[in-house]
Order: C-alpha cells, then structure tokens, then sequence
C-alpha cells in the first residue's frame, strides 16, 4: 500500500500508536489527525523521515476535518473518549463526530473509511457511553454506507485502561472489587452452626482483546488483504470469556498478591464514579459504573476476527509481558487470590 495516504484521527491513543507502527511498515505515508499534535510527537518516529505527518484537527469543527481528509485514499476513525472533560463530550466525540469524518471522506472521495466503536454499542444500551457509540455508528453510516465498523472488546495491551488499572490497586490494596446488584436473591450455606450468606458477585461477562490483534484486523481491512468488508460490522473478542471474578483473579495471579475479592453493591460503585469523576485524572466515572452492570462478549453470529485472518491471542499469553511491573520483588512466586 506504498504511496497511499492514510489519515487516522485519534492516532495518539491506546490503540491509534499500533495502528500508526503498523501503517508505517507497510509503507503508507500517514497523516495523523490529532486536536494536539504538540502530545502526540513520538508517533512521528515510527516511520521514516516525513513518512508520519501530524496534522491539528478537532472532529467538533467541519472544516478541520475537511483539511485532514482533503487527498487521502483512506481514513482510519479511532477517536473516543472514556470520560467527559469539557467541551469533549460523548455525544459530540462518539455520536456527532463519526457523522461529520464520514461526510467530509465521502465528499473527498475516499476510498476506505474504517470505524472503531465498541462491542454493547446500542440505542438503549444503560451507559451514556455505549449508547453515544451507536449514535456514532448511525450517523457514519448515513453518510458513508460502505463504511467497516470494527467493534472491540475491552482491550489490553502494554498501556492499557483495564488490567493495568486493577493491577496498581492490587499493588496497594487488600482488596479487589466484585460488583452485584443489590436486590439480587441471597443464598446461604452452613458453616459449622451458623448460616452464611452467598452472594453471586463478579459474574459480568469479558471478552477482553489484545490491542495488536485489533490492529491487525484493521490492517487486514486498510490494505485490502481481506475481500468485501464494505458495509460490514465486525465484533472483536478475545478467545476466551471471563467473568468478572476470573478476570480479578487473573489480576492477582499476574501481580502476584494476596488479595481478597470482596462483593460491593452496584450503588456503592455508582457513588465512587460519582466523586471520582470530579478529580483530574479520573480513575473511574458514574459511566463505568454503569458500564460493569452490561456483559460486554461478542454477539452469536457476529463476524469476527477470525473473518478477518487473524487467530485471537489469550489474556494469559500476554499479560506476563507487562502485568510483572506491579510485582515486588519476592522469593514466593506463587500467586492468591481469596474470597
């Protein structure tokens, strides 16, 4: 694909850096259309001189998207946001925005318009977030019907927003959340003479996907390896579903503490989104609060990556290439997590 221009907004984020690595080294010269160009500097090395170009661009403004468009074969949508700051707002980010690149890349006339948006994306979805997401997907494809929309799990990686998140607080606390509706019906077992409640916590379904498998998929769509994916939506898991406790474990067993996995009510966790989201840096939002109650897995009869030529990596095979940062140094190597 050497010789095309390939314009990716949102280049500077978690998945946006493998997407640039690998436009670069199969040789397309990319236009990376970011609202700071000053942050997202060491793209620009990925390629060669001149080869990665940063370009000011803010997807609330029509003609700076008409700019960064202007002469590009193809355009690689990646711009999201996990929570609100300001003027960047869900239904402008991920609702309006995708509408606005999708009629600017139809009247520039480009060829490819990928599309990231999530797996849960939907009009009723119970987050703010996921239904904003749906929107978008609308909007793009009134525009720009032949448009692929690749909808990924949560993904992890090197920089990702999950494990990495669970592994700092398995670093410094005792405890690892396991969420549940309150109202759910309680069960007990007996334990010596007492009655002991059981509370099924933590069963909200993953299908977490690794960030280089998302890119490849991408890839496989941009360079035109893999055949007729105009129009098609694609849902991007991992190989294997988990439920939330499994996923707590596996933090505990990569991080290598002893923790306990303690059940917190949905309520409790919306009020720390609450106060949380007020702080600088976020941890964790009133949105993904919500977000937690929602199994978040590929839909039955979904195209997958597999569609795309692409064998899904295990949590377990990639996850010891980074979660070993949270670790402290120890002659006891076997890991706990306790309930």
């Amino acid at each position: 694909m050497s010789k095309r221009i390939v314009t990716v907004f949102g280049g500077s984020g978690f998945l946006g850096r493998h997407v640039i690595s690998k436009l670069a080294r199969q040789g397309a010269m990319v236009r990376v259309a970011v609202r700071r160009p000053e942050f997202a500097g060491f793209l620009c090395p990925m390629g060669d001189v001149g080869q990665v170009s940063l370009m000011q661009a803010n997807v609330r403004d029509d003609e700076s998207v008409a700019r960064a468009v202007a002469g590009a074969s193809d355009v690689v949508n990646l711009t999201g946001i996990l929570a609100e700051r300001g003027r960047q707002r869900f239904a402008e980010v991920h609702g309006r925005a995708p509408g606005r690149i999708a009629r600017a890349a139809a009247n520039a006339g480009v060829e490819r318009l990928v599309h990231v948006s999530a797996i849960g994306a939907a009009p009723d979805a119970v987050s703010a977030y996921a239904r904003s997401k749906a929107a978008g997907e609308t909007a793009l494809r009134d525009a720009f019907p032949a448009a692929t929309i690749l909808r990924p799990g949560v993904m992890f990686g090197p920089e990702d927003d999950f494990f990495n998140k669970f592994g700092a607080l398995a670093r410094i606390s005792p405890i690892l959340p396991l969420f549940f509706p309150i109202r759910q019906k309680l069960k007990f077992r007996m334990e010596g003479l007492y009655m002991m409640p059981e509370i099924e916590a933590g069963t909200t379904r993953m299908q977490p996907v690794f960030v280089g498998d998302v890119a490849d998929a991408l890839m496989r769509i941009v360079t035109g390896s893999t055949q007729d994916t105009a129009g098609k939506t694609y849902e991007l898991g991992g190989p294997n579903i988990y439920s939330f406790r499994e996923l707590m474990e596996l933090v505990a067993r990569e991080t290598q503490y002893k923790r306990l996995l303690v059940p917190v009510p949905y309520f409790a966790a919306d009020m720390m989104g609450f106060f949380a989201q007020f702080l600088p840096e976020p941890p964790f939002t009133a949105d993904q609060a919500k977000m937690l109650r929602a199994d978040n897995v590929v839909a039955e009869n979904a195209l997958t990556l597999s569609d795309l030529g692409v064998t899904a990596s295990p949590a377990e095979l990639i996850l010891p290439t980074y979660m070993h940062r949270f670790r402290r140094a120890r002659t006891d190597s076997t890991p706990h997590a306790q309930t």
